[in-house]
């Protein structure tokens, strides 16, 4: 099984980044956690700050043996009809789950609404940055 995580912009300052609302763990220290979680998957990572970046990744995923994608797409998550059209282009052999380091419904009104939700196989929220290990644990049943 193959994995792969893709966050959007500003989560490479994870680790530095608001800790009370983001927590202190670097996503090194996350992806170093994961594969020792998970040794029989192959977890792939990849970052950005520009949303054309994130659809090419996710559209290059078809072909490269990917079985599902973990989206943290950041404030993209809210503005990106983009990163929808992508996401309901992919075929149905790989799911994308949401996922949140946040509790984005506690947070500011404009958070509470996802425009990516829709084409999701599901969202998890609110967990830290363990939200990445659930999205991988959903991923797998």
């Amino acid at each position: 099984m193959k994995i792969l995580i893709i966050n959007g912009p500003n989560l490479n300052m994870l680790g530095n980044r608001e800790p009370s609302i983001y927590g202190s763990a670097t996503m090194q220290e996350t992806l170093d956690s994961l594969k020792k979680r998970f040794p029989d998957t192959e977890i792939a990572f990849f970052q950005s700050n520009h949303e054309g970046e994130l659809i090419d990744r996710m559209q290059a995923a078809i072909g490269d043996g990917t079985n599902g994608i973990v989206l943290n797409a950041g404030a993209y998550t809210h503005t990106s009809v983009a990163l929808l059209d992508c996401i309901r282009s992919l075929p149905e052999t790989l799911p994308v789950v949401e996922v949140h380091i946040s509790n984005v419904h506690s947070r500011e009104d404009f958070r509470h609404r996802s425009l990516i939700t829709a084409a999701c196989k599901g969202v998890i929220a609110g967990f830290g940055m363990d939200s990445y290990r659930l999205a991988i644990e959903a991923l797998l049943a």
